[in-house]
């Protein structure tokens, strides 16, 4: 495992839904039954402006507030459970990985440690990877159940930052300013950047216009290298 010189990435953290899988169209379709089973409907629109960067529990306290419905605790873990099992059954539909990443994801990774920060649960997380042969190109996942706050906090960037750091120990921790991190959302970007890391959008999910936060804004990770991406963060730290 080689390391980049001094002022570049040192190591790569992905979120995931809606950057490396397509897998947002089926969270909204088993969010949205599952909260149609309670009286509570909910828009593409709707949940592409408000819900996406939630974990499951977020969304569904979120939705029942927005319609001013009461959620008591046995009725939260029912929703919840029920979008688990709903989001199980269209795994077996397939999800996509996004164009050039399974190519982006092996070039980096032989660069540098990578990971995965993300608000969806590992274990859907893994079955995705497994599928497309992706599970041993990360040093870690973070997955919702990892953290206590959850995107846009900054907990789940700093949480897979020291993951990878216990993992690979190298002579020196590497820092979140040495940190690349890939997101889609205006969330990620927000609690990537409040994480203290470089932060590139992928327009995956959102026009370049709503992600003028990021630090740089790709619209594919098509083509995805070291080198490329090297150059990226100098230009971005250069302005």
């Amino acid at each position: 495992m080689s390391y980049s010189p001094a002022g570049g990435p040192h190591a790569v953290i992905f979120d995931f839904d809606g950057v490396l899988a397509d897998a947002e169209p089926l969270h909204f379709r088993s969010l949205a039954a599952a909260l149609e089973a309670e009286g509570i409907r909910v828009t593409q629109e709707e949940y592409n402006a408000r819900y996406i960067v939630f974990d499951d529990r977020k969304a569904v306290d979120a939705a029942f507030a927005d319609a001013g419905r009461e959620l008591g605790d046995e009725m939260r873990s029912e929703v919840i459970a029920r979008k688990a099992e709903l989001f199980e059954s269209l795994l077996a539909e397939g999800v996509p990985l996004f164009p050039g990443v399974k190519e982006a994801v092996r070039s980096l990774g032989a660069a540098y440690p990578i990971g995965i920060a993300s608000s969806a649960l590992r274990e859907e997380i893994e079955t995705i990877l497994a599928s497309h042969g992706l599970v041993d190109a990360f040093v870690d996942i973070v997955g919702a159940a990892d953290v206590t706050q959850t995107k846009p906090h900054p907990q789940p960037y700093w949480t897979a930052l020291e993951r990878i750091n216990e993992a690979r120990r190298p002579t020196r921790p590497i820092e979140p300013s040495e940190c690349v991190v890939f997101e889609d959302t205006v969330g990620g970007i927000t609690g990537a950047k409040a994480a203290g890391m470089f932060a590139v959008a992928v327009t995956n999910t959102y026009p370049a216009d709503r992600l003028a936060d990021a630090d740089r804004i790709l619209p594919t990770l098509e083509g995805m290298t070291p080198a490329v991406l090297e150059a990226l963060v100098a230009e971005g730290k250069s302005e």
